[in-house]
């Protein structure tokens, strides 16, 4: 015989998910299991987190626009595909060649 079934809130359920919470957290907030919260309530979950990344990122842009250069800098990196550059080049004829001196070996060469 199969267990009754738990009634749970579906508004409820999403709205927990805009905080971030994790199924097994909602979960055990509601007297479920995690999988009985990813079964029935994918939709609700997805939704809730959507809605949360939203936010996160329009705060994110708020404080890059007011001036923060450190945002601004993470969001060009991750939205904008921006990234610092290293570049080492060597000439066409002769590739350039790096050596690696371990600190032991240079101390015992100077002996």
């Amino acid at each position: 015989m199969a267990r009754p079934k738990i009634e749970i809130n579906g508004e409820e359920v999403e709205k927990l998910a805009t905080f971030g919470m994790t199924n097994r957290e909602i979960g055990e907030f509601v007297g479920a299991s995690e999988a009985t919260i990813g079964r029935r309530f994918a939709s609700e979950t997805r939704k809730g987190r959507a809605s949360l990344h939203k936010s996160l990122r329009r705060k994110q842009t708020e404080v890059a626009l007011s001036g923060n250069v450190t945002m601004l800098i993470w969001l060009g990196k991750n939205m904008l595909d921006q990234s610092d550059k290293q570049e080492i080049r060597g000439s066409e004829e002769a590739p350039l060649v790096l050596k690696i001196v371990r600190a032991s070996h240079a101390a015992n060469s100077d002996q």
